[in-house]
C-alpha cells in the first residue's frame, strides 16, 4: 500500500501545480481587472494605472505567479481587495459552512444511491425499473437552480414548512433541529444529482456482479437474490463504486456554488462568486485552488480505499 501511495502523490502534486498555473493565467484573461473596480467608473488611466502599480499587477506574468505561489506554500493568503479582510480568516469561515453542507449532501446522496440501486436490484421489475430510471434521469438532468427555486417556492414561501435560506441565527451548533431544518433544502438540491448517479453507477456494477458464476451458482442453488446481492455482490461492487463516488463528491464542490448563492449559504461558494464579481483576484485564486485541492485529495483518498479493497489495483503498477 504504501508502494501505491508513492506512486501516486507526485501525480497529485504535478495536477496541482499545472491547476495553479492555468487558474492564475485564466483569472488575467477576464476583460476588466481589480483595479477597476477599486477606482471606479470615473477613474483615469493614470489612476488606474497607480492602482495596478501598487497591487503589483505591472509586473511580469511569471514574477506575479511565482510570488503568489511562493505565499501560499507559506499559507500566507493575503488580503482581500474588495470583500475585505484576511483571506486566511475568509476562507476558514467560508470552508467550515461549505464542509457542513458538502457532508450532508453525500449522506444524502450515499442514503439516496444505496436505496435506489438496491430497490432495483434485489427487486427487480419492469415498472419499478421505469419508475426509478425517470427518477434517476430527472435528478440529473434538471438544473441545479430549478430544483432550488421550485423547493424554495414550495417548502419555504407556499406550506412554509422549512427556511428558504440563509442559516441558522445563533450559529450552527447552538440547536442542531435547527440547524437541520436549514440545511435541508440546500443539502437536498446539492446531494440530489449526486444520488441519481451514484445510484445508476452502483447499480450497473450490481447488475454486473450478478452475471457473474459465483452468483449465477448461488441463486441456482436455492440463495436468495436478496443474499446474494447483500452479502456478495455488494461487497465486490463496492471498490469501483468508492471511485465514482470520489468523482461525485468533486461534482459537489462545484455545484456548492451555485446552491450556496441560490439559498444564501454564506460558505466558499458564496465567497467565490463575490470575489468574481469585484475581481478579487487574490481571494478568488486562494478559493478555487483550494477547490481542486479538496476534489485532488479526495479523488486520492477513493483511490487508495480502492487498492485497499482490491489487492489487484495496488499490484497492478508495482511490477
Amino acid at each position: 500500500m504504501t508502494g501505491y501511495l508513492l506512486r501516486r502523490i507526485p501525480t497529485a502534486v504535478v495536477v496541482l501545480f499545472a491547476a495553479s498555473l492555468l487558474i492564475f493565467a485564466v483569472l488575467r484573461l477576464i476583460p476588466g481587472g481589480p483595479e477597476a473596480a477599486l477606482a471606479g467608473s470615473d477613474a483615469t488611466p493614470d489612476d488606474l494605472a497607480a492602482i495596478r502599480h501598487d497591487l503589483g499587477l505591472d509586473r511580469g506574468f511569471f514574477v506575479q505567479y511565482a510570488a503568489w505561489i511562493g505565499s501560499v506554500l507559506t499559507l500566507d493568503f493575503g488580503t482581500s481587495y474588495q470583500v475585505g479582510g484576511s483571506i486566511g480568516d475568509l476562507v476558514s469561515f467560508g470552508l467550515t459552512n461549505t464542509l457542513v453542507l458538502t457532508s450532508a449532501a453525500a449522506v444524502l446522496a450515499v442514503a439516496l444511491g444505496i436505496a435506489l440501486s438496491l430497490a432495483a436490484t434485489i427487486r427487480p421489475s419492469a415498472w419499478l425499473n421505469t419508475l426509478l430510471t425517470g427518477v434517476n434521469a430527472i435528478a440529473i438532468a434538471l438544473p441545479t437552480f430549478v430544483v432550488g427555486i421550485v423547493l424554495i417556492f414550495l417548502f419555504g414561501v407556499r406550506w412554509r414548512l422549512l427556511p428558504a435560506g440563509g442559516t441558522p441565527p445563533n450559529g450552527l451548533t447552538d440547536d442542531l433541529w435547527i440547524t437541520a431544518q436549514y440545511l435541508a433544502l440546500p443539502a437536498f438540491t446539492l446531494g440530489l444529482p449526486a444520488g441519481a448517479m451514484l445510484a445508476r453507477f452502483l447499480t450497473e456494477a450490481l447488475q454486473t456482479e450478478l452475471r457473474q458464476p459465483y452468483a449465477v451458482t448461488a441463486i441456482a442453488t436455492g440463495a436468495s437474490r436478496r443474499d446474494v446481492v447483500l452479502k456478495h455482490a455488494l461487497r465486490n461492487a463496492l471498490p469501483s463504486t468508492i471511485t465514482a463516488f470520489g468523482l461525485i463528491v468533486g461534482a459537489l464542490l462545484g455545484g456548492a456554488v451555485l446552491v450556496e448563492s441560490i439559498f444564501g449559504w454564506p460558505g466558499l461558494g458564496l465567497l467565490t462568486e463575490e470575489g468574481i464579481s469585484a475581481r478579487d483576484y487574490p481571494l478568488v485564486q486562494v478559493l478555487v485552488l483550494l477547490s481542486v485541492t479538496v476534489f485532488v485529495l479526495i479523488q486520492l483518498a477513493a483511490d487508495i480505499v480502492h487498492a485497499w479493497l482490491d489487492p489487484r489495483i495496488r499490484l497492478a503498477g508495482a511490477a
